[in-house]
């Protein structure tokens, strides 16, 4: 069933306001991984939770506890559940998205401001931190039920939002959570949730809209390393100690090759081989080796094979280099030996992987590593956080009403795809619910969804808020 012309009228005219409020949800810098940020996500919360409030939407902020981060007990960021209509004769949709950002500086190479939301009129780019992942989808939900209020037309399905504080950071205390309210049955805002569905990825390339059925999980490693009692000076103490930053290196240098191979015995070997139909759905996606090094900025794939690429992203584990934290970064030559620090690196999971399953082999073979420097520092691996991969099936109604959304508004039948990044409460509600799970991007490849001059077209933002209510419509409809 379409969504009626009115609708879809409303926000084309609306598209003006819709980015001012894109632009007030983006300048709080919610970032959830930054202690010094805790009260700005939070703060983040409460004006999402006002928004709802002042559509209709019931919501309820829920106490996820507290953590330690950074040397600190901080306050988990309120996860918010609402909900909008319960007639027995409408299917009812979960929506699920994050409040909460990746870090962003001027001086990380932001052409703008990354907390001011600027409007480039000529490309048409919403640039800021969060436009595209992922405040702008969960305000393109904010638009849809706006316009339904304001137009006077009932939801074609009862909604039931969960929003949360610390995806970028974890996911602290949301399993448990959902998994408590689920535990109420009818007393619960969960109960009846027939389908779900997120929107925080993205499309496979900039010109065809995307569904997605998998997601890669993730287990992430800091190897810290510690040695003397503080820093020290190069001159006085280079050549005659065992320098933490010098084991450091060597053993990242032993994760993984140039060509992307992941050196850990025993990873790679847990993936079964493809079969030929699975080859085939990879082959016949819009894709070239083209869309991945515009996206990346760079003439940087590792194959001019688009199914190798695709098999790299989606259906194969990788292991990525993060970062070094202790070490100095700044401009100019400071000459000093670290004295503490920690090489953050984390591997994406694909079935049957998952973090239990690579903890112990990560483990043993940093050990066995280290154990050959002879070496007087100290190393330690440290398990920070992950999530288990997800599939979903794609003949499910649920994927079907999403692609008949599509294609009214985009009028192009979408790629089905399994995306690279790790949304680990996907499987949460696909395990808790027992119901279909949906991934529904709004945004491109080249969005930089955690990098630099973070952008949403604007094109995506108001079309991609069509797609969103018109796939409401085709649920309703569903059979």
């Amino acid at each position: 069933m379409p969504a009626p012309a009115s609708f879809s009228n409303y926000i084309d005219t609306h598209a003006d306001a819709f980015i001012k409020r894109l632009g007030d949800a983006v300048a709080i810098p919610s970032i959830s991984s930054d202690a010094r940020r805790r009260q700005d996500v939070i703060m983040m919360g409460n004006w999402l939770n006002c928004q709802l409030n002042e559509l209709g939407v019931e919501t309820k902020l829920m106490d996820l506890g507290t953590h330690e981060m950074q040397g600190q007990t901080l306050q988990l960021p309120p996860a918010i559940i609402g909900r909008l209509g319960s007639d027995p004769a409408k299917k009812t949709v979960l929506i699920y998205g994050h409040y909460d950002v990746q870090p962003a500086l001027k001086t990380d190479g932001w052409k703008t401001d990354p907390f001011t939301l600027v409007v480039d009129h000529d490309s048409g780019r919403l640039i800021g931190r969060g436009s595209t992942d992922d405040k702008g989808p969960i305000l393109g939900w904010l638009n849809v039920i706006e316009a339904h209020k304001n137009l006077g037309i009932a939801m074609p399905v009862n909604v039931r939002l969960c929003f949360e504080g610390m995806e970028e950071n974890g996911s602290e205390g949301l399993d448990e959570c959902i998994q408590e309210e689920v535990k109420k049955g009818k007393d619960g805002w969960f109960d009846g949730v027939d389908c779900v569905c997120i929107s925080d990825n993205y499309w496979l390339n900039t010109r065809t809209p995307a569904l997605t059925y998998g997601l890669r999980g993730i287990a992430y490693f800091s190897i810290n390393i510690t040695g003397p009692g503080q820093d020290l000076h190069s001159g006085l103490f280079g050549r005659t100690v065992h320098e933490p930053m010098t084991d450091l290196i060597k053993l990242m240098s032993k994760l993984v090759d140039h060509n992307g191979d992941i050196l850990i015995p025993g990873i790679d070997d847990m993936v079964p081989p493809h079969d030929e139909e699975e080859l085939k759905l990879y082959q016949k996606m819009d894709y070239t080796t083209d869309d991945i090094e515009e996206a990346a900025g760079g003439k940087v794939a590792l194959s001019s094979d688009k199914t190798a690429v695709l098999m790299g992203r989606m259906r194969q584990p990788s292991l990525s280099l993060h970062g070094i934290q202790g070490a100095f970064s700044e401009a100019g030559a400071k000459t000093v030996i670290p004295a503490k620090i920690g090489g953050k690196f984390s591997i994406r999971l694909v079935p049957p992987q998952t973090p239990e399953k690579i903890i112990p082999l990560v483990n043993a073979y940093l050990e066995a590593e280290f154990a050959k420097f002879n070496s007087k520092n100290k190393m330690e691996v440290e398990y920070l956080h992950g999530g288990k991969p997800w599939v979903a099936d794609v003949r499910h109604w649920n994927f079907e009403a999403a692609k008949k959304a599509i294609e009214a508004v985009y009028k192009k039948t979408p790629d089905y795809t399994r995306e690279g990044g790790s949304i680990p409460v996907t499987l949460t509600f696909a395990e808790s619910l027992g119901v279909n799970v949906l991934l529904l991007p709004m945004g491109r490849a080249d969005d930089g969804a955690h990098s630099t001059n973070e952008k949403l077209d604007r094109s995506n933002f108001i079309e991609g808020t069509k797609v969103l209510g018109t796939y409401l419509y085709e649920v309703g409809a569903a059979a």
